[in-house]
């Protein structure tokens, strides 16, 4: 792609970034997914192609669940994801070669992987279940929970956790989004350490901590923690590990629900029907599957049958491959995931 026709291609994305409450709907009926043609997206080094039909079942029909979670990528290349059943592993061709089902997996909120020795666990928020857990990719077992910190001294009734995330010493961040609004820190074996942030809109405080990750593009790392519901619009903000605010990274982002750093790149899924990636200045260099319909744009209730391909309804997670491509999942009634090709 030419230098001029990139431009072009990143400033309509840009526009299109913001017509949220103006935009045309969306009429174009789905087609199958063994009709539809791959749809290119972005611009320059943030390329990709849609894999139409990826991770659907024999029928061509999801096999998930409700999607409400995330998404991870092991070491061995699995996709991991979550659902209202519980969690799927995927192959990069789309089948699925690992499930773990039932109560004690299901509703994971945010999922990520992190490694451990010569292997590596899953790691999930459950918001239903109020706990964070950790899990053995191979067994299935559960080795640890986290509940409601009583140490704490808060004396909450409620805990709702939304995202979860691990330091490179082992220590475990988990994000209470969906309650106090405070990020709990705790030792790798699951001892309370501390907990920091506060309910509302200040500079120093969250209005929804509904995603967050660590961030290795800087030194020492820092927690990338997404304020998704801080007015007038969503932003992103560091932390240092030792939970003291540091800055804020960027604003105006809509609904971010989640991020994940790739390199210099870092991808936003936006609950706004849309995904935004960062380059290494935090500064928005593509937006893909932008969603102008107001009706399936932050609907989870949009069936796989009105599915357009390239277009997204409610972008809640999403991971890199080693090979920069991408896994996105929509919130969704009917169980979206979806990958994306980067294009060299």
């Amino acid at each position: 792609m030419s230098i001029r026709r990139c431009l072009v291609a990143t400033l309509v994305a840009l526009v299109a970034f913001h017509l949220v409450a103006t935009a045309p709907l969306i009429t174009a009926a789905a087609e199958p997914a063994a009709a539809q043609k791959p749809v290119r997206m972005g611009c320059g080094k943030m390329t990709f192609d849609t894999v139409p039909g990826w991770g659907l079942g024999e029928d061509g029909k999801s096999q998930i669940g409700s999607t409400h979670g995330g998404v991870a990528v092991g070491k061995d290349g699995t996709i991991w994801t979550s659902s209202s059943l519980g969690i799927f592993g995927f192959s990069p061709d789309g089948k699925v070669v690992r499930r773990f089902l039932g109560d004690a997996y299901s509703n994971i909120h945010d999922l990520k992987i992190y490694p451990e020795g010569e292997g590596e666990y899953l790691y999930g928020a459950r918001n239903v279940a109020g706990e964070g857990i950790k899990i053995h990719p191979v067994s299935g077992d559960v080795v640890l929970k986290l509940g409601i910190p009583k140490e704490s001294g808060l004396g909450l009734e409620k805990w709702a956790p939304t995202a979860i995330t691990v330091a490179p010493n082992g220590d475990i961040f988990l994000a209470d989004g969906y309650a106090s609004n405070h990020v709990f820190k705790f030792d790798k074996a699951g001892k309370y350490l501390k907990h920091f942030g506060v309910a509302g809109n200040g500079m120093k405080e969250f209005n929804t901590a509904h995603g967050m990750t660590l961030d290795p593009r800087y030194d020492p790392p820092r927690l990338l923690v997404c304020d998704r519901n801080h007015q007038p619009k969503g932003r992103l903000v560091h932390y240092d590990l030792d939970g003291n605010f540091l800055e804020e990274v960027v604003t105006g982002l809509g609904m971010p629900t989640s991020a994940i750093v790739q390199g210099d790149f870092v991808a936003i899924p936006d609950l706004n029907g849309r995904l935004v990636i960062l380059d290494k200045s935090n500064t928005i260099m593509a937006v893909l599957g932008h969603n102008p319909d107001g009706e399936t744009r932050t609907n989870h209730n949009v069936p796989q049958e009105k599915w357009i391909e390239g277009i997204f309804n409610g972008t809640h997670g999403s991971a890199w491959d080693a090979a920069g491509n991408l896994y996105i999942q929509d919130w969704n009634v009917s169980g979206r995931i979806m990958k994306l090709v980067r294009v060299e």
